[in-house]
Protein backbone atom coordinates (compact mmCIF):
# COMPACT_ATOMS: atom_id res chain seq x y z
CA UNK A 1 0.00 0.00 0.00
CA UNK A 2 2.86 2.05 0.74
CA UNK A 3 4.13 2.31 -2.96
CA UNK A 4 0.73 3.14 -4.11
CA UNK A 5 0.56 6.33 -2.14
CA UNK A 6 3.73 6.90 -3.19
CA UNK A 7 2.81 6.97 -6.65
CA UNK A 8 -0.74 8.69 -6.47
CA UNK A 9 1.51 11.45 -4.30
CA UNK A 10 3.33 11.87 -7.08
CA UNK A 11 1.03 11.86 -9.76
CA UNK A 12 -0.92 14.73 -8.06
CA UNK A 13 1.54 16.51 -7.22
CA UNK A 14 2.24 17.38 -11.02
CA UNK A 15 -1.14 17.37 -12.51
CA UNK A 16 -0.96 18.65 -15.99
CA UNK A 17 2.27 16.87 -16.26
CA UNK A 18 0.72 13.63 -15.27
CA UNK A 19 -2.13 14.11 -17.62
CA UNK A 20 -0.29 15.36 -20.59
CA UNK A 21 1.71 11.72 -20.15
CA UNK A 22 -1.29 9.64 -20.13
CA UNK A 23 -2.52 11.90 -23.30
CA UNK A 24 -1.43 9.58 -25.71
CA UNK A 25 -2.54 6.41 -23.56
CA UNK A 26 -5.59 8.31 -23.79
CA UNK A 27 -6.25 9.10 -27.28
CA UNK A 28 -4.59 5.43 -27.94
CA UNK A 29 -7.71 3.82 -26.03
CA UNK A 30 -10.21 5.53 -26.93
CA UNK A 31 -9.08 4.75 -30.96
CA UNK A 32 -8.79 1.33 -30.62
CA UNK A 33 -12.12 0.61 -28.35
CA UNK A 34 -14.30 2.84 -30.69
CA UNK A 35 -12.77 1.08 -33.64
CA UNK A 36 -13.59 -2.26 -31.89
CA UNK A 37 -17.39 -1.14 -30.95
CA UNK A 38 -17.71 -0.22 -34.57
CA UNK A 39 -16.66 -3.61 -35.82
CA UNK A 40 -19.13 -5.35 -33.10
CA UNK A 41 -21.81 -2.93 -34.43
CA UNK A 42 -21.28 -4.06 -38.19
CA UNK A 43 -20.73 -7.65 -37.47
CA UNK A 44 -24.05 -7.88 -34.92
CA UNK A 45 -25.81 -5.51 -37.89
CA UNK A 46 -25.24 -8.17 -40.69
CA UNK A 47 -25.85 -10.92 -38.31
CA UNK A 48 -29.65 -9.42 -36.98
CA UNK A 49 -30.22 -8.32 -40.74
CA UNK A 50 -29.56 -12.10 -42.41
CA UNK A 51 -30.26 -14.12 -39.65
CA UNK A 52 -34.15 -14.89 -40.91
CA UNK A 53 -32.42 -15.61 -44.17
CA UNK A 54 -30.11 -18.48 -42.60
CA UNK A 55 -32.94 -20.79 -43.26
CA UNK A 56 -33.93 -20.04 -47.04
CA UNK A 57 -31.80 -21.51 -49.02
CA UNK A 58 -31.48 -20.32 -53.26
CA UNK A 59 -31.79 -23.02 -55.27
CA UNK A 60 -30.20 -22.00 -59.22
CA UNK A 61 -28.94 -23.66 -62.22
CA UNK A 62 -25.40 -24.06 -63.25
CA UNK A 63 -23.69 -25.35 -66.48
CA UNK A 64 -21.36 -27.46 -66.48
CA UNK A 65 -18.03 -25.23 -67.21
CA UNK A 66 -19.45 -22.49 -65.04
CA UNK A 67 -17.11 -21.46 -62.50
CA UNK A 68 -19.87 -21.80 -60.20
CA UNK A 69 -18.94 -25.06 -57.73
CA UNK A 70 -22.32 -27.19 -57.67
CA UNK A 71 -23.02 -30.52 -55.72
CA UNK A 72 -22.50 -33.15 -58.21
CA UNK A 73 -19.08 -34.25 -59.94
CA UNK A 74 -21.07 -35.77 -63.07
CA UNK A 75 -19.01 -34.58 -66.27
CA UNK A 76 -22.14 -33.34 -67.56
CA UNK A 77 -21.36 -32.00 -71.59
CA UNK A 78 -22.76 -28.39 -71.99
CA UNK A 79 -21.83 -25.09 -72.45
CA UNK A 80 -21.97 -21.54 -70.02
CA UNK A 81 -24.80 -20.85 -72.59
CA UNK A 82 -26.93 -22.62 -71.22
CA UNK A 83 -29.40 -21.14 -69.56
CA UNK A 84 -31.38 -24.24 -67.48
CA UNK A 85 -34.81 -24.81 -67.70
CA UNK A 86 -37.30 -22.94 -66.46
CA UNK A 87 -38.42 -23.22 -62.68
CA UNK A 88 -41.90 -25.03 -62.18
CA UNK A 89 -43.66 -24.15 -58.92
CA UNK A 90 -44.95 -27.85 -59.15
CA UNK A 91 -40.95 -28.97 -58.57
CA UNK A 92 -41.14 -26.89 -55.55
CA UNK A 93 -43.87 -28.31 -54.16
CA UNK A 94 -42.48 -31.74 -54.55
CA UNK A 95 -39.16 -31.02 -52.44
CA UNK A 96 -41.16 -29.10 -49.85
CA UNK A 97 -43.67 -32.62 -49.52
CA UNK A 98 -41.02 -35.02 -50.51
CA UNK A 99 -37.46 -33.58 -48.23
CA UNK A 100 -36.92 -33.63 -44.96
CA UNK A 101 -37.08 -30.62 -43.46
CA UNK A 102 -37.96 -28.29 -46.10
CA UNK A 103 -40.98 -26.69 -44.35
CA UNK A 104 -42.15 -24.53 -46.92
CA UNK A 105 -40.41 -22.40 -50.42
CA UNK A 106 -41.08 -19.08 -52.16
CA UNK A 107 -40.53 -18.23 -55.45
CA UNK A 108 -39.42 -14.52 -56.99
CA UNK A 109 -38.76 -12.04 -59.84
CA UNK A 110 -37.14 -8.76 -60.33
CA UNK A 111 -36.63 -5.89 -61.76
CA UNK A 112 -36.01 -1.75 -60.19
CA UNK A 113 -37.75 1.04 -61.57
CA UNK A 114 -38.39 4.77 -60.92
CA UNK A 115 -41.75 4.31 -58.85
CA UNK A 116 -43.55 8.09 -58.66
CA UNK A 117 -46.36 10.14 -57.30
CA UNK A 118 -46.90 12.99 -59.39
CA UNK A 119 -43.88 15.25 -58.84
CA UNK A 120 -42.13 12.67 -56.48
CA UNK A 121 -39.90 10.55 -57.32
CA UNK A 122 -38.16 7.21 -55.66
CA UNK A 123 -35.69 6.15 -57.84
CA UNK A 124 -33.80 2.46 -58.08
CA UNK A 125 -36.76 0.72 -56.55
CA UNK A 126 -36.14 -3.19 -56.06
CA UNK A 127 -39.68 -4.34 -58.05
CA UNK A 128 -40.24 -7.83 -56.62
CA UNK A 129 -42.69 -10.42 -58.27
CA UNK A 130 -44.05 -12.80 -55.29
CA UNK A 131 -46.21 -15.74 -55.44
CA UNK A 132 -48.35 -16.71 -53.01
CA UNK A 133 -45.88 -18.19 -50.14
CA UNK A 134 -43.60 -15.32 -50.42
CA UNK A 135 -45.33 -13.56 -46.80
CA UNK A 136 -46.15 -16.94 -44.66
CA UNK A 137 -42.37 -17.28 -45.15
CA UNK A 138 -40.96 -14.11 -44.77
CA UNK A 139 -43.54 -12.68 -42.02
CA UNK A 140 -43.05 -9.11 -42.82
CA UNK A 141 -46.11 -7.69 -41.48
CA UNK A 142 -48.43 -6.19 -43.52
CA UNK A 143 -49.04 -2.47 -41.29
CA UNK A 144 -51.60 -1.33 -43.51
CA UNK A 145 -54.08 -2.28 -46.58
CA UNK A 146 -54.25 -5.69 -47.45
CA UNK A 147 -51.87 -8.74 -48.31
CA UNK A 148 -52.38 -10.22 -52.13
CA UNK A 149 -55.11 -12.44 -52.41
CA UNK A 150 -55.20 -15.94 -54.65
CA UNK A 151 -57.75 -14.01 -57.00
CA UNK A 152 -54.65 -11.42 -57.94
CA UNK A 153 -52.46 -14.21 -59.08
CA UNK A 154 -55.02 -15.31 -61.76
CA UNK A 155 -56.37 -11.65 -62.90
CA UNK A 156 -53.54 -8.92 -63.84
CA UNK A 157 -55.54 -5.93 -61.88
CA UNK A 158 -52.41 -3.52 -61.18
CA UNK A 159 -51.79 -3.83 -57.81
CA UNK A 160 -48.70 -3.15 -56.04
CA UNK A 161 -47.97 -3.06 -51.85
CA UNK A 162 -44.93 -0.82 -50.81
CA UNK A 163 -42.37 -1.22 -48.11
CA UNK A 164 -42.64 1.11 -45.18
CA UNK A 165 -39.12 3.32 -46.50
CA UNK A 166 -41.31 3.80 -49.87
CA UNK A 167 -44.87 4.66 -48.21
CA UNK A 168 -43.63 7.33 -46.48
CA UNK A 169 -40.97 8.91 -48.64
CA UNK A 170 -44.03 9.30 -51.67
CA UNK A 171 -47.44 9.74 -49.16
CA UNK A 172 -45.65 10.86 -45.86
CA UNK A 173 -47.52 7.67 -44.21
CA UNK A 174 -48.85 4.56 -44.51
CA UNK A 175 -52.58 5.29 -44.21
CA UNK A 176 -51.82 7.50 -46.90
CA UNK A 177 -50.63 5.26 -49.41
CA UNK A 178 -53.53 3.11 -49.31
CA UNK A 179 -55.85 3.40 -52.94
CA UNK A 180 -53.88 5.56 -54.30
CA UNK A 181 -51.99 5.27 -57.82
CA UNK A 182 -48.09 5.65 -58.42
CA UNK A 183 -46.31 4.60 -61.45
CA UNK A 184 -43.47 2.42 -62.24
CA UNK A 185 -42.21 3.22 -65.15
CA UNK A 186 -44.55 4.08 -67.40
CA UNK A 187 -47.17 2.15 -65.76
CA UNK A 188 -49.89 3.08 -62.95
CA UNK A 189 -50.78 0.67 -60.43
CA UNK A 190 -53.14 0.84 -57.10
CA UNK A 191 -51.65 0.63 -53.50
CA UNK A 192 -53.79 -1.76 -51.71
CA UNK A 193 -50.89 -2.85 -49.17
CA UNK A 194 -48.11 -1.43 -47.03
CA UNK A 195 -45.79 -3.77 -45.29
CA UNK A 196 -42.85 -3.65 -42.78
CA UNK A 197 -39.16 -4.57 -44.49
CA UNK A 198 -36.87 -4.88 -41.50
CA UNK A 199 -33.92 -4.65 -43.93
CA UNK A 200 -34.84 -1.68 -46.23
CA UNK A 201 -32.89 1.45 -45.88
CA UNK A 202 -30.20 -0.58 -44.39
CA UNK A 203 -26.77 0.89 -44.67
CA UNK A 204 -25.44 -2.55 -45.42
CA UNK A 205 -28.32 -3.34 -47.84
CA UNK A 206 -29.29 -2.20 -51.14
CA UNK A 207 -27.15 0.59 -49.95
CA UNK A 208 -28.32 2.52 -52.91
CA UNK A 209 -31.62 1.36 -52.84
CA UNK A 210 -35.02 3.31 -52.78
CA UNK A 211 -36.60 1.03 -51.16
CA UNK A 212 -39.22 -2.27 -52.00
CA UNK A 213 -42.66 -2.68 -53.76
CA UNK A 214 -43.61 -5.87 -54.67
CA UNK A 215 -46.10 -7.24 -56.76
CA UNK A 216 -47.58 -10.82 -58.18
CA UNK A 217 -44.67 -12.68 -59.90
CA UNK A 218 -47.42 -13.40 -62.83
CA UNK A 219 -48.08 -9.37 -63.42
CA UNK A 220 -44.32 -8.59 -62.57
CA UNK A 221 -43.59 -11.32 -65.56
CA UNK A 222 -46.30 -9.94 -67.70
CA UNK A 223 -45.44 -6.41 -67.75
CA UNK A 224 -42.09 -6.19 -67.40
CA UNK A 225 -40.75 -8.66 -69.49
CA UNK A 226 -38.35 -11.18 -66.94
CA UNK A 227 -39.67 -14.70 -66.27
CA UNK A 228 -42.37 -15.81 -63.92
CA UNK A 229 -39.78 -17.27 -61.44
CA UNK A 230 -36.50 -16.08 -61.77
CA UNK A 231 -35.19 -17.21 -58.34
CA UNK A 232 -36.47 -20.36 -55.80
CA UNK A 233 -35.66 -20.69 -52.48
CA UNK A 234 -36.82 -23.59 -49.70
CA UNK A 235 -37.16 -22.47 -46.28
CA UNK A 236 -35.78 -24.89 -43.93
CA UNK A 237 -36.87 -25.46 -40.07
CA UNK A 238 -33.56 -26.03 -38.66
CA UNK A 239 -30.82 -23.29 -40.03
CA UNK A 240 -27.88 -25.78 -38.57
CA UNK A 241 -29.56 -28.05 -40.97
CA UNK A 242 -29.46 -25.71 -43.79
CA UNK A 243 -26.80 -26.60 -45.67
CA UNK A 244 -27.08 -30.48 -46.09
CA UNK A 245 -31.39 -29.88 -46.44
CA UNK A 246 -31.02 -27.57 -49.12
CA UNK A 247 -28.51 -30.03 -50.91
CA UNK A 248 -30.88 -32.83 -50.97
CA UNK A 249 -33.22 -30.35 -52.07
CA UNK A 250 -30.73 -29.55 -54.94
CA UNK A 251 -30.53 -32.78 -55.79
CA UNK A 252 -34.45 -33.48 -56.18
CA UNK A 253 -35.14 -30.23 -57.94
CA UNK A 254 -32.38 -31.63 -60.58
CA UNK A 255 -34.18 -34.53 -60.68
CA UNK A 256 -37.73 -33.44 -61.40
CA UNK A 257 -36.59 -30.78 -63.51
CA UNK A 258 -35.46 -34.32 -66.15
CA UNK A 259 -32.20 -31.39 -67.00
CA UNK A 260 -29.59 -33.39 -69.13
CA UNK A 261 -27.02 -30.39 -69.35
CA UNK A 262 -26.23 -29.11 -66.27
CA UNK A 263 -27.93 -29.21 -62.45
CA UNK A 264 -28.89 -27.60 -59.63
CA UNK A 265 -27.04 -26.04 -56.84
CA UNK A 266 -27.51 -23.80 -53.48
CA UNK A 267 -26.18 -20.73 -52.47
CA UNK A 268 -26.29 -20.99 -48.59
CA UNK A 269 -26.78 -17.81 -46.68
CA UNK A 270 -25.37 -18.94 -43.61
CA UNK A 271 -21.92 -19.29 -45.34
CA UNK A 272 -21.61 -16.21 -46.60
CA UNK A 273 -23.08 -14.75 -43.16
CA UNK A 274 -19.89 -16.32 -41.77
CA UNK A 275 -17.35 -15.32 -44.71
CA UNK A 276 -18.89 -11.62 -44.10
CA UNK A 277 -18.57 -11.71 -40.47
CA UNK A 278 -14.82 -13.44 -40.56
CA UNK A 279 -13.48 -10.47 -43.25
CA UNK A 280 -14.83 -7.50 -40.78
CA UNK A 281 -13.27 -8.78 -38.08
CA UNK A 282 -10.13 -9.12 -39.76
CA UNK A 283 -10.28 -5.52 -40.88
CA UNK A 284 -12.07 -4.51 -37.52
CA UNK A 285 -8.54 -6.46 -36.09
CA UNK A 286 -6.29 -4.71 -38.63
CA UNK A 287 -7.26 -1.14 -38.62
CA UNK A 288 -7.60 -1.55 -34.40
CA UNK A 289 -3.76 -2.52 -34.78
CA UNK A 290 -2.96 0.20 -36.71
CA UNK A 291 -4.90 2.60 -33.77
CA UNK A 292 -2.74 0.50 -31.60
CA UNK A 293 0.26 2.17 -32.51
CA UNK A 294 -0.36 5.19 -30.59
CA UNK A 295 -0.64 3.40 -27.29
CA UNK A 296 3.03 2.28 -28.14
CA UNK A 297 3.96 5.69 -29.04
CA UNK A 298 2.03 6.99 -25.27
CA UNK A 299 4.69 4.11 -23.70
CA UNK A 300 7.45 5.95 -24.62
CA UNK A 301 6.09 8.87 -23.30
CA UNK A 302 4.97 7.03 -20.52
CA UNK A 303 8.57 6.30 -20.25
CA UNK A 304 10.63 9.80 -21.06
CA UNK A 305 8.60 11.23 -18.22
CA UNK A 306 9.38 8.36 -15.47
CA UNK A 307 13.12 8.65 -16.85
CA UNK A 308 12.65 12.86 -16.10
CA UNK A 309 10.95 12.16 -12.85
CA UNK A 310 13.88 9.78 -11.56
CA UNK A 311 16.11 12.37 -12.26
CA UNK A 312 14.26 15.12 -10.26
CA UNK A 313 13.49 12.80 -7.36
CA UNK A 314 17.19 11.68 -6.90
CA UNK A 315 17.56 12.92 -3.03
CA UNK A 316 14.35 11.73 -2.68
CA UNK A 317 15.33 8.35 -3.53
CA UNK A 318 18.40 8.80 -1.93
CA UNK A 319 16.91 9.51 1.32
CA UNK A 320 14.52 6.33 0.94
CA UNK A 321 17.15 3.82 0.62
CA UNK A 322 19.76 5.84 3.29
CA UNK A 323 16.20 5.08 5.36
CA UNK A 324 15.92 1.19 4.74
CA UNK A 325 14.55 1.38 1.52
CA UNK A 326 15.46 -1.63 -0.44
CA UNK A 327 16.08 -1.65 -4.42
CA UNK A 328 13.10 -4.09 -4.69
CA UNK A 329 10.84 -1.07 -2.83
CA UNK A 330 12.43 1.18 -4.93
CA UNK A 331 11.54 -0.54 -8.52
CA UNK A 332 8.06 -1.61 -7.47
CA UNK A 333 7.08 2.28 -6.43
CA UNK A 334 8.22 3.59 -10.27
CA UNK A 335 6.82 0.56 -11.55
CA UNK A 336 3.74 1.34 -9.92
CA UNK A 337 3.81 5.20 -10.42
CA UNK A 338 4.01 4.14 -14.62
CA UNK A 339 1.51 1.76 -14.26
CA UNK A 340 -1.20 3.66 -12.26
CA UNK A 341 0.00 6.53 -14.84
CA UNK A 342 -1.40 4.24 -18.00
CA UNK A 343 -4.12 2.74 -15.88
CA UNK A 344 -5.71 6.39 -15.24
CA UNK A 345 -4.89 7.20 -18.89
CA UNK A 346 -6.78 3.80 -19.75
CA UNK A 347 -9.94 5.13 -17.69
CA UNK A 348 -10.15 7.92 -18.95
CA UNK A 349 -9.86 6.51 -22.77
CA UNK A 350 -12.54 4.13 -22.00
CA UNK A 351 -14.94 6.68 -20.88
CA UNK A 352 -13.78 8.81 -24.30
CA UNK A 353 -14.44 5.90 -26.18
CA UNK A 354 -18.09 5.17 -24.42
CA UNK A 355 -18.74 8.87 -25.37
CA UNK A 356 -17.79 8.81 -28.99
CA UNK A 357 -19.83 5.67 -29.05
CA UNK A 358 -22.75 6.96 -27.52
CA UNK A 359 -22.68 9.98 -29.85
CA UNK A 360 -22.27 7.67 -33.09
CA UNK A 361 -25.45 5.44 -31.74
CA UNK A 362 -27.50 8.53 -31.96
CA UNK A 363 -26.26 9.18 -35.52
CA UNK A 364 -26.54 5.96 -36.95
CA UNK A 365 -29.43 4.97 -37.77
CA UNK A 366 -28.85 0.91 -38.20
CA UNK A 367 -25.54 0.17 -37.52
CA UNK A 368 -25.27 0.28 -33.38
CA UNK A 369 -21.40 0.35 -32.22
CA UNK A 370 -21.04 -1.65 -29.06
CA UNK A 371 -18.24 -1.71 -26.26
CA UNK A 372 -17.82 -5.53 -25.09
CA UNK A 373 -16.95 -6.27 -21.39
CA UNK A 374 -13.88 -7.87 -22.45
CA UNK A 375 -12.99 -4.81 -24.95
CA UNK A 376 -13.35 -3.05 -21.82
CA UNK A 377 -11.13 -5.25 -19.72
CA UNK A 378 -8.49 -6.00 -22.46
CA UNK A 379 -8.25 -2.14 -23.25
CA UNK A 380 -7.27 -1.37 -19.36
CA UNK A 381 -5.27 -4.54 -18.48
CA UNK A 382 -3.40 -3.48 -21.77
CA UNK A 383 -2.68 0.35 -20.56
CA UNK A 384 -1.40 -1.77 -17.55
CA UNK A 385 0.95 -3.68 -19.19
CA UNK A 386 1.72 -1.03 -21.60
CA UNK A 387 2.99 1.28 -18.22
CA UNK A 388 4.99 -1.90 -16.87
CA UNK A 389 6.99 -2.63 -20.05
CA UNK A 390 7.91 1.04 -20.49
CA UNK A 391 8.21 1.68 -16.57
CA UNK A 392 10.39 -1.25 -16.45
CA UNK A 393 13.63 0.96 -17.53
CA UNK A 394 13.05 3.66 -15.35
CA UNK A 395 12.47 2.12 -12.07
CA UNK A 396 15.84 -0.48 -12.64
CA UNK A 397 17.54 3.19 -13.44
CA UNK A 398 15.97 4.57 -9.61
CA UNK A 399 16.72 1.13 -8.31
CA UNK A 400 20.19 1.20 -8.90
CA UNK A 401 20.66 4.65 -7.41
CA UNK A 402 23.72 4.63 -4.94
CA UNK A 403 22.51 6.73 -1.47
CA UNK A 404 25.51 8.55 -1.03
CA UNK A 405 25.96 9.97 -4.16
CA UNK A 406 21.87 10.28 -4.60
CA UNK A 407 22.25 12.45 -1.20
CA UNK A 408 25.01 14.62 -2.67
CA UNK A 409 22.76 15.31 -6.24
CA UNK A 410 21.97 18.58 -6.60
Amino acid sequence: MENWKFALSSIMGHKMRSFLTMLGIIIGVASVVVIMALGQGMTKQITDMFSADTRDIEIYYVAKDSDSKGIFDDDIETTSSDQGPKIQEEWLQKITSDVSGVQNYYLTNGTTATVSLNKKKAKNVNIIGVNKTYFDVKKYKVVAGRNFRSDDYEHFSRIIMLDTKLAVKLFGTNDNALNKQVSVGSKSYLVVGVYKDPNSGSALYGMSSGGNAVMTNTQLAAEFNVNEIETAYVHVNDATQATTVGTEAAKMMTQVSGVKTGHFTIFDMSKQIAEINSAYGMMTTVIGAIAGISLLVGGIGVMNIMLVSVTERTREIGLRKALGATRRKILTQFLIESMVLTLLGGLIGLGLAAGLTSILNSNMADMKPSISFNVAIGSLLFSALIGMVFGILPANKASKLDPIEALRYE
